[in-house]
């Protein structure tokens, strides 16, 4: 039988740690402080930014959120993240994505001081983890690799194959196993005899965004999965295809009318000595890796001692 290994469980323990360095940093009457960009009024995104918010005073980490209107420019956005820079109470900066499309993301995230990115998105960051220095690391990718690590599943001298190749999950994962001591694959979706290669993975990661896109006879027997893909599917066929007969499952589509899929087909974890569920997986990890990240960017900015996370 897989093992499952649960987000929940491991994202409450670095919660827990991350409390525990916040306590600390008071004694030395440090508050690790988190600003929240919110641009319109997405709905999905207002959720998981207020949960982020939410998150934040659980722990003791200060927040504040910025709500500025669907018609802001990208100069008014590039003023409002400079003041942000300038902040001394303010540790880390979160912008949501994704933005209008008349304002400049890229611009945006590259305005973002690299000390104050707990994104992990800004070029300076991504070079420092390129070059195996300390930088602040995009949030999910951090998640698989504590998840591999907490859970006891051996990185070092495994074959890690890593489908997906973006900047925010893909590529940063991939330098993380590497730093690890993996032997790392990046494949894509351009790649030629992808399954070849993913039955080769000890440790396979999907983050390549299309529902159920890695299927059984693409995974080797005894892999570990980390499926970082979160897809959602309304359409009454593609339920079929994956869920055809789980209960819990057909309850969850006739309430909302729609459920949740990773890129992995849930019979291909069948094969696997362990995996991450979806929901319940690795998605659980983004907000406290967020909270992890804010802590260690207060105590890189004052030049303290890590400890732990």
């Amino acid at each position: 039988m897989p093992r499952i290994l649960d987000g929940a469980v491991i994202a409450a323990a670095i919660k827990q740690e991350v409390a525990e360095e916040v306590k600390l940093l008071a004694a030395r009457d440090v508050q690790p402080g988190l600003a929240a960009v919110l641009v319109g009024n997405v709905a999905a995104s207002e959720i998981y930014v207020r949960s982020k918010v939410q998150a934040c005073a659980d722990l003791g980490i200060y927040s504040e959120l910025i709500t500025p209107p669907e018609t802001v420019t990208t100069e008014e956005m590039l003023e409002t993240i400079a003041s942000l820079n300038a902040r001394e109470e303010i540790d880390g900066i979160l912008v949501q994505l994704p933005l209008p499309a008349h304002v400049d993301t890229k611009a945006l995230l590259d305005a973002v001081s690299p000390a104050k990115d707990v994104d992990g998105f800004h070029p300076v960051n991504a070079g420092r983890l390129l070059a195996g220095r300390s930088a602040l690391v995009p949030c999910t990718p951090a998640g698989v690799i504590e998840i591999l690590k907490r859970s006891g599943i051996p990185i070092a001298g495994r074959h890690a194959v890593v489908v997906g190749r973006s900047d925010i999950v893909g590529k940063p994962v991939a330098m993380l196993l590497l730093h690890e001591n993996a032997t790392v694959t990046i494949c894509h979706s351009k790649t030629r005899d992808l399954g070849e290669i993913t039955r080769q993975a000890d440790i396979l990661v999907a983050a390549i965004g299309r529902p159920g896109f890695i299927t059984p006879e693409m995974i080797k027997p005894g892999a570990t999965i980390v499926d970082v893909g979160i897809n959602r599917i309304t359409d009454r066929a593609e339920f079929d295809r994956f869920f055809l007969g789980n209960a819990k499952r057909e309850a969850a589509f006739a309430k909302r009318g729609s459920v949740v899929v990773g890129d992995v087909d849930p019979m291909a974890f069948e094969l696997a000595e362990a995996y991450t569920p979806v929901p319940g997986g690795v998605g659980l990890l983004t907000i406290a890796m967020l909270m992890a990240n804010t802590v260690r960017a207060a105590k890189m900015r004052r030049e303290l001692p890590r400890r732990g996370l």
